[in-house]
């Protein structure tokens, strides 16, 4: 099990009680986001090392395009993984560990990660 899927089923498990039927969407939607935050943050962190080492590897209109290209690969990707069998099968493994999380710490986690992005890309 993933640190990912332990993220994405503490989310889902803290909305659960609340929103009964919409916990699957909410979680699929905020690991989506977290993991598309962390291509952002690594996408950031080449451009600007590139950039300051003077080496033109592709122009910014195509960096976005790509990086628009794998968010939806991302969110397709877990939208397979997390419906369906595959995520009852997580969800009782989950369950047998318990690893508990702090949930506002977890929802901070994606606006962390574009603020370091946007000053990442700030400092070119």
């Amino acid at each position: 099990m993933t640190t990912f899927d332990q993220f994405f089923f503490a989310i889902f498990s803290a909305f659960k009680p609340k929103f009964k039927q919409k916990a699957n969407s909410i979680a699929l939607f905020y690991i989506s986001i977290l993991q598309i935050a962390l291509l952002f943050v690594i996408g950031a962190f080449l451009v600007t090392f590139l950039s300051k080492m003077h080496v033109k590897t592709m122009s910014t209109s195509s960096m976005w395009t790509l990086f628009i290209i794998f968010s939806i690969i991302i969110h397709l990707k877990n939208w397979m993984k997390y419906n369906g069998k595959s995520r009852k099968v997580l969800n009782a493994k989950f369950n047998k560990s318990k690893n508990s999380y702090n949930t506002s710490i977890l929802l901070l986690l994606p606006i962390g990660c574009i603020i370091l992005g946007l000053i990442l890309l700030k400092s070119i």
